[in-house]
């Protein structure tokens, strides 16, 4: 038995999700090294990829709620794409106050190969579960999605000494 999987026994979900997504992280980081880029530039690139095959030039904003990142962080993501040769920033004519981006045919290379290194690692992390194509992953996506679908607003200090009211009536 695996160190993982005698501490998975009794972990949480949350526990779970966490250790599932820094192991991801942590395999795309080192994975993508030698092409120069991070995870979190990777999720840039490889959704400027996929926007720029469906037609589109998202803009910072599009790209924060299409990735889930801060719009501040992918600011400072695209600038350094940018600075890296693998980006373009232009403003939005449409409004001005808006910043669009692109890849370059550099980034467009990079993007390309990026995400064959990044769909091997994937191959590897869902063979447990039948492969990319297998039933086990589809429910998996599946559930995975029901959860990013769930709105998550933190407690407000009025909630959380109302739950310890409550749970201290139950005693």
């Amino acid at each position: 038995m695996s160190s993982v999987t005698s501490v998975s026994e009794n972990a949480t979900p949350g526990f779970l999700v966490w250790r599932l997504s820094m192991k991801w992280r942590v395999a795309v980081d080192r994975a993508l090294v030698p092409l120069g880029l991070t995870h979190a530039q990777y999720s840039l690139v490889a959704s400027l990829y996929g926007m720029h095959r469906d037609g589109r030039r998202p803009s910072q904003r599009q790209l924060a709620d299409h990735t889930g990142l801060e719009a501040l962080y992918v600011s400072k993501l695209a600038r350094a794409l940018e600075t890296a040769g693998l980006v373009d920033r232009t403003r939005d004519p449409a409004d001005p106050r808006a910043v669009q981006l692109a890849l370059t045919a550099e980034g467009r290379e990079i993007a390309r190969r990026a995400i064959r290194v990044v769909q091997g690692l994937l191959d590897q992390l869902l063979e447990p579960l039948g492969g990319l194509d297998g039933e086990r992953t589809k429910a998996f996506s599946h559930e995975l999605a029901t959860l990013l679908d769930v709105p998550l607003d933190p407690p407000s200090e009025k909630t959380h000494s109302t739950s310890e009211h409550s749970e201290k009536e139950q005693s």
